[in-house]
């Protein structure tokens, strides 16, 4: 059997669900807490009382590392997803079931508990702030989502072993699945796979997609990086292209085949905000979503495009810079150059375009043709000039010079016209890809939970 491992918050019925899965699949039943207070010869209360909540987290995440890894149903700490070396441990070939319940159901079942406050807050508030606070957490570390709130555990019980016996989406979502990826331009070799994970009975029906949407989808090197990962960390998904030119059509399919998670590319990023359930702070102000994560009916957009730029751009903070572009890209560009306290000038082919953007963003604007007058320390290319079919480079030899940091955010090719002309003229370079692996580290996190070194990114990408 594989392992399942239940999380959530105190109160939703982990340990009682657990037991009970535990007895029907005839398997070990293990609670990390039950597991801290044995290996210690002392109570929860106890440790957080006299060591402080950091050192049981370490006791945590060494009794977390050493469960074994098959043949048993797991009941996690409320706290546990919220450490990525945790996750690692417990998403490795396994089905993760995030147990909710509602604040009344939760405040009631938890009123006694002997457990120390996190906060300083009364029950109630405490139990809001928690979940606000590790909801994103939780959302990454499902596989499945159960309610709890109206259920017994018995009942709760039964409906995981139906979800884990039949999967989420059902027969007619599936053949819509199927109809819609043997309607585009997925090789034979990915078409394949695809038909396994969607037939009717699927091979595993467990197994989730995760993909990248755009119009074109085909250039992205999402599904090589992904299902690698997949492989390394042992999740049970496979990563594809949603290729349409309807974000709307992309967004129906992807709920009802109960997707992980999408990535979002040209030209989908600014459309794609009024699909999903929410957004982060950061994305609103944005104005652009690049990851979608799927989890418990809902659908939360993000934007790591902002990350992956910022994170290469740290030692010029302060600097000039100059921004071609205007678009979704080019919105989470400026926000990021904005971050680093950057002079920031927004070029754009359309003016009203860069005058809007700089508007919102607190940046200057100019006109395509001012780049000369500028002359700044860092230009960021933003636009899609570089990649198929339009090969051109944004700017002409003559206007970069050796003294400037050219930053092309088009990753394929790695090494776009305008790198290659500023490579040329002695500049220093910042390809597209540095972006591209900051941003998939941070797609990752909110995927699943888990912190992927830039290194292993980078090994399966090259």
């Amino acid at each position: 059997m594989k392992r399942i491992v239940l999380t959530g918050f105190r109160g939703t019925g982990k340990t009682e669900i657990g037991r009970i899965l535990a007895a029907q699949h005839r398997v070990a039943f293990l609670d990390t807490d039950s597991l801290i207070e044995q290996q210690t010869g002392r109570s929860i209360p106890d440790i957080f009382h006299e060591d402080g909540e950091e050192r049981f987290r370490t006791i945590e995440r060494d009794v977390i590392a050493g469960l074994p890894p098959a043949d048993a149903v797991i009941s996690t700490g409320g706290g546990a997803v919220v450490d990525p070396v945790n996750m690692a441990h417990l998403r490795r070939d396994s089905t993760v079931v995030l147990l909710t319940a509602d604040l009344d159901t939760i405040e009631q079942r938890i009123a006694r508990s002997p457990r120390p406050p996190l906060t300083n807050l009364p029950l109630r508030e405490e139990i809001a702030e928690m979940l606000d606070r590790r909801r994103q957490n939780y959302r990454a570390s499902a596989d499945l989502c159960i309610d709890t709130s109206g259920t017994t555990p018995a009942t709760a019980a039964v409906i995981i072993n139906d979800r884990i016996g039949k999967g989420v989406p059902t027969p007619s979502a599936r053949k819509e699945g199927l109809a819609f990826f043997r309607g585009g331009r997925l090789a034979a070799p990915a078409l394949r796979r695809l038909e396994e994970v969607l037939a009717s009975p699927p091979s595993d029906p467990l197994t989730r997609l995760l993909g990248v949407a755009g119009y074109p989808a085909l250039h992205s090197r999402g599904p090589r990086l992904f299902n690698a990962l997949f492989a390394e960390y042992g999740i049970n998904c496979h990563y594809t292209f949603f290729e349409d030119p309807a974000i709307g059509r992309i967004m129906d399919l992807t709920r009802s085949l109960d997707v992980k998670g999408l990535s979002v590319t040209i030209p989908f990023k600014q459309d794609v905000m009024t699909l999903v359930d929410e957004v982060d702070e950061a994305t609103r102000k944005i104005g652009a979503v690049n990851t979608v994560v799927f989890a418990c009916g809902s659908a939360t957009g993000y934007n790591t495009d902002w990350l992956g730029i910022r994170k290469p751009l740290v030692s010029l903070k302060g600097s000039k810079a100059v921004l071609l572009g205007a678009g979704g890209v080019a919105s989470a560009a400026a926000f990021a150059l904005v971050d680093l306290d950057m002079d920031v000038t927004i070029l754009n082919r359309t003016p009203e375009k860069a005058k809007e953007l700089a508007a919102r963003t607190g940046c200057r604007w100019a006109a395509w043709d001012t780049f000369d007058q500028i002359h700044p320390d860092l230009v960021v290319n933003a636009t899609p000039l570089g990649m198929e079919p339009d090969t051109r480079s944004p700017l002409r030899g003559e206007q970069v010079y050796p003294d400037l940091t050219v930053f092309d955010l088009v990753y394929t090719p790695p090494v776009t016209p305008l790198i290659e002309m500023a490579l040329g003229r002695g500049c220093r370079t910042i390809q597209g890809t540095e972006m591209f692996i900051e941003q998939a580290k941070e797609q990752f996190w909110l995927f699943f939970g888990i912190d992927v070194p830039s290194e292993t990114i980078r090994k399966y990408l090259s």
